[in-house]
């Protein structure tokens, strides 16, 4: 196993765009080596933000042998203290980035706060990207008129089957592939297990 990139010593810098990472709390967590990428990646190019409802701590699982080190190493930073996801103002932020958070379905996919972030990035055409089971806490966004917000897009995301295996399956309050099917826009799932990543439409 490669070890993963280290830590930056900071991330603020007066000429990088922010980047805003938006992670979830309830069981079954985040997925350590999904935020591990996810942050390592976009530290070079922008100024990140990590929030959560309420500003709780994060909860990781899948953590391993690879991952273990990076993840601890993160937590004794600074910048790994959560800001409430109920005070970010989306209009200081280029850019959103929402992790592979299995949790994402239990809260962050009824999360009013969350919806009118969103709602501004979807109006300012900014760059969005879930990876994921963070693609559920796009369904929080809605219009006035019950439209999605997103019904124009084309997601990929974690299929039916895969969520069956989830241990919590039966308590779900919401099936993304059914929502986005329901909601008009058009989704695709790729092999158990494999990556899914889903971007904003004038990104690719």
């Amino acid at each position: 196993l490669t070890a993963p990139p280290p830590l930056p010593a900071q991330v603020d810098s007066p000429r990088s765009p922010l980047l805003y990472l938006v992670l979830q709390l309830y069981f079954p967590g985040v997925s350590a080596q999904s935020f591990l990428h996810s942050f390592t990646l976009a530290s070079g190019a922008f100024n990140l933000q990590v929030a959560t409802p309420g500003g709780k701590l994060i909860d990781f699982v899948d953590v391993n042998e690879s991952n273990m080190r990076w993840i601890q190493d993160f937590r004794m930073k600074s910048y790994a203290n959560p800001a409430k996801l109920e005070s970010i103002d989306g209009a200081r932020y280029h850019a959103l980035l929402i992790p592979n958070c299995p949790g994402a379905m239990t809260d962050l996919a009824n999360s009013g706060y969350l919806a009118k972030i969103l709602q501004h990035f979807s109006n300012e055409n900014k760059p969005i990207c879930a990876v994921g089971h963070g693609v559920a806490a796009l369904c929080c966004a809605t219009n006035e008129d019950k439209s999605w917000v997103f019904q124009d897009y084309s997601l990929t995301g974690p299929s039916l089957y895969e969520l069956i295996r989830q241990p919590n399956f039966a308590s779900l309050s919401i099936i993304v592939e059914d929502f986005v099917k329901d909601s008009g826009a058009t989704f695709s799932a790729s092999k158990p297990d494999a990556v899914h990543i889903v971007l904003d439409r004038h990104l690719v």
